[in-house]
């Protein structure tokens, strides 16, 4: 699998995704619309079919937005959805993004359990934030949590190294 930047040709693709992933999908005109304006728009590519997608912007100087992510059906528990995530996180991180947030449905648990797995937190809920009158679930990842976390498994390592060929010598 790669994951790669959106092209127009990958459009089709993308929207049959969206459409069966989602109750209230965005239309075709909106996902070019939003490419259009310089969103982050990246496509998880296996055996040259586009298995999943994820757009995203950088709303205000330091904060991101997950605007939308939607990985085919056949093609779930395959690490496809966090390796996605992850590629976004990684394109915040280069432009110095300090908090990304998202909204989910409430009724969405599996959706909510997956980004709590990626270090996102429930902050607060929007009411009636779907057309269909759902309460949408904001959820937000603090990047400093993903450096610190990061640092600390590095830390860990390199002291069970030292502690290691400290061991080994005496």
């Amino acid at each position: 699998m790669i994951i790669r930047e959106f092209k127009r040709p990958d459009l089709k693709r993308v929207l049959e995704i969206e459409l069966s992933s989602f109750n209230d999908p965005y239309p075709a005109n909106v996902l070019v619309d939003i490419y259009n304006l310089g969103a982050g728009f990246l496509v998880a590519q296996e055996d040259n079919i586009v298995v999943g997608y994820i757009i995203f912007w950088i709303r205000f100087e330091d904060e991101g937005h997950i605007i939308s992510i939607a990985v085919d059906q056949k093609y779930h528990r395959r690490k496809i959805g966090s390796h996605l995530v992850e590629t976004a996180l990684e394109i915040f991180k280069k432009y110095n993004v300090k908090n990304i947030h998202l909204e989910v449905r409430k009724g969405n648990r599996k959706a909510r359990k997956f980004y709590q797995k990626l270090g996102f937190v429930e902050k607060n809920h929007l009411i009636d934030y779907y057309e269909d009158g759902e309460d949408a679930v904001v959820m937000e990842k603090l990047m400093e949590e993903f450096e610190d976390s990061k640092a600390l498994k590095k830390s860990q390592k390199t002291r069970k190294k030292l502690k290691d060929r400290f061991t080994a010598i005496n």
